[in-house]
């Protein structure tokens, strides 16, 4: 339960009980004061704005990468709900009369996708005398640390709903899907005439305790074969922490990927950065781009582009098609409140000026799957049933 701060009498109340003085670890949540800023280089004589400086790029580095993931895995909508089709109705047409008219013809049935909607906000507090002898650098670290909190919680929303098999309801009472999970008795639709049973998933188990080539080649499949990936301009990805993206690189074709295990059909290309080494191979066609929208790519398998990433649980992979950037066509749908001045992440002042000034951070927003098909979440582990990893955000 959250704790609010009022005033009595000029003294601060927190849930009606008097507190003071105020000190900087209070049940409302922490106040820079005076003291705060009495050292001004550390012990080595490395001057303290000079750290603020360098925490600052890190964290611009770090917003950076992350929105460059964002972007591929999502596009933004308003959209409360869309009705996605589920079945196609085989138009044909008919050999013409002089007279007669041709029948009509209709869609198939619609599922109804829903996108989640929640409030989430931030604050940072001060004194009027830390302020008043705080650098703007040490107040911009705390601004940049905000925008830093607000991409980790939208992007942890996304990858926690990647890797939920479990059905949710938006707050309009609607069903958020995650990926095709095979228990929710809905088949996916048809594509070039290939059908699909209720019960097929894109939540895999890897079946052996070591990644192999086989995984990763059958989660490409799994997207390919509802026509993800396949188009101009579509690329897919397999997003996995540096631990298994190094299994990967180790992947010849025609050897076994893992001892006693299936054989490669591709070899691993590395990426055009990738450190030099010696080889009497040579690569047939274009070697993988080193970076893809802005994140690090250590090479290629098959048709997919293999990227690490630190946001990725170890002992998971998600291979992912995308579209680029924000495309309509990304797995999941981002929602925003359909009135602009409430999308974004907003800086609202507080309502102080003296003796203590707050300032808040707030963003609205929801997400939900719209492309079911589009991803593979894969668990690396010997038997038992797929279990989703715990996302942080």
């Amino acid at each position: 339960m959250r704790s609010h701060l009022a005033f009595s009498h000029g003294l601060p109340v927190i849930d009606g009980i008097p507190v003071f003085p105020i000190f900087g670890s209070d049940r409302q949540g922490g106040y820079h004061t005076a003291g705060d800023v009495l050292v001004d280089r550390t012990a080595d004589g490395v001057p303290l704005d000079r750290l603020w400086d360098t925490l600052r790029d890190l964290l611009g580095d770090w917003r950076q990468r992350q929105d460059a993931l964002l972007t591929l895995l999502a596009f933004d909508t308003t959209d409360v709900a869309e009705a996605v089709p589920q079945s196609l109705s085989h138009f044909a047409f008919e050999e013409a009369s002089e007279f007669g008219e041709p029948k009509a013809h209709q869609g198939g049935d619609s599922l109804i996708i829903g996108y989640g909607f929640k409030d989430y906000d931030l604050a940072s507090r001060y004194t009027w005398k830390y302020l008043r002898d705080a650098t703007a650098r040490q107040v911009e670290f705390d601004m940049n640390a905000a925008l830093e909190a607000d991409q980790r919680l939208r992007t942890g929303k996304v990858l926690d709903r990647l890797f939920a098999p479990t059905q949710r309801i938006s707050p309009e009472g609607n069903p958020i899907f995650g990926l095709w999970n095979g228990t929710d008795s809905i088949a996916p639709i048809e594509y070039l005439g290939k059908t699909f049973a209720s019960n097929h998933t894109h939540y895999l188990v890897s079946g052996n305790a070591t990644l192999d080539s086989a995984d990763v080649e059958d989660s490409i499949n799994l997207i390919r074969e509802h026509g993800y990936g396949t188009t101009q301009g579509s690329r897919i990805l397999v997003f996995a922490s540096q631990t298994l993206c190094d299994q990967i690189a180790g992947w010849r074709k025609g050897e076994e990927s893992r001892e006693s295990g299936p054989v490669a059909k591709f070899d691993f290309i590395p990426s055009a950065d990738a450190p030099a080494y010696l080889s009497s191979e040579f690569v047939v066609g274009n070697t993988p781009p080193s970076e893809y929208n802005n994140l690090a790519v250590a090479g290629s398998y098959g048709h997919a582009l293999i990227v690490p990433h630190v946001l990725i649980p170890d002992g998971y992979l998600l291979t992912v098609a995308t579209s680029g950037k924000n495309s309509p066509q990304n797995v999941v749908g981002v929602r925003h409140h359909p009135n602009a001045t409430y999308r974004g992440l907003r800086g609202i002042p507080g309502g102080r000026q003296y003796p203590l000034i707050d300032s808040f951070f707030q963003r609205s927003f929801g997400v939900g799957v719209r492309h079911r098909g589009a991803a593979v979440a894969m668990q690396v582990k010997a038997d038992g049933a797929y279990e989703a990893p715990s996302i942080s955000a």
